[in-house]
């Protein structure tokens, strides 16, 4: 009888053990995410700037203007974690072309606005990249503890479930980066 109590005993603190082991780690993807989303909120906040700076000087560059307009409003609507990554990757490579287009129009190249939005944006896709990666790692050690024995046991029974990857375009390819001339 006494055997069978601390079984049952050591039985309980393990799986509360496992149990607060899970939520730590379901918090730590929550909170990774809320980085993201800080990140994304500024770049979003800075794609209307971006497009007025634009249109000041490039506004026969409509069509380019409108894809980037559109994409910032897709993002914003997206809640999928996963279809966010594919809206934020086209968003990304949107606004590529519109720095592109400061060679084309030199009153562009030559705006401060321009140029500090320029610097601005390139300071949210580097803190979005740290967030990006420290994201997808806290998933990673999530998924893994719910498909680990005997972690599973805990995480079927309590609800725990898988977390999803933010994948963005730039992270399947070499990164993306705006230059800004000195």
């Amino acid at each position: 009888m006494l055997l069978f109590a601390i079984l049952a005993a050591a039985l309980l603190v393990g799986g509360a053990l496992l149990f607060n082991r899970l939520v730590r780690l379901r918090n730590q993807v929550e909170a990774a995410w809320a980085d993201i989303d800080v990140q994304l909120t500024r770049r979003h906040d800075l794609v209307p700037q971006l497009v007025t700076a634009v249109r000041a000087y490039a506004g026969h560059e409509r069509a380019t203007l409108e894809a980037v307009t559109e994409l910032r409003a897709r993002a914003v609507a997206t809640e999928s974690r996963g279809k966010l990554g594919q809206v934020e990757s086209a968003l990304e490579q949107a606004l590529s072309r519109i720095f592109a287009l400061r060679e084309a129009y030199p009153e562009l190249a030559a705006s401060e606005n321009f140029a500090q939005l320029q610097r601005d944006l390139v300071e949210v896709e580097d803190h979005l990249q740290y967030a990006r990666r420290f994201y997808n790692g806290a998933v990673r050690d999530l998924n893994t503890a719910v498909q680990r024995v005997p972690d599973v046991l805990v995480a079927q029974a309590f609800g725990f479930r898988e977390a999803e990857f933010f994948q963005a375009g730039s992270e399947a390819r070499s990164p993306a980066r705006v230059e800004i001339d000195p």
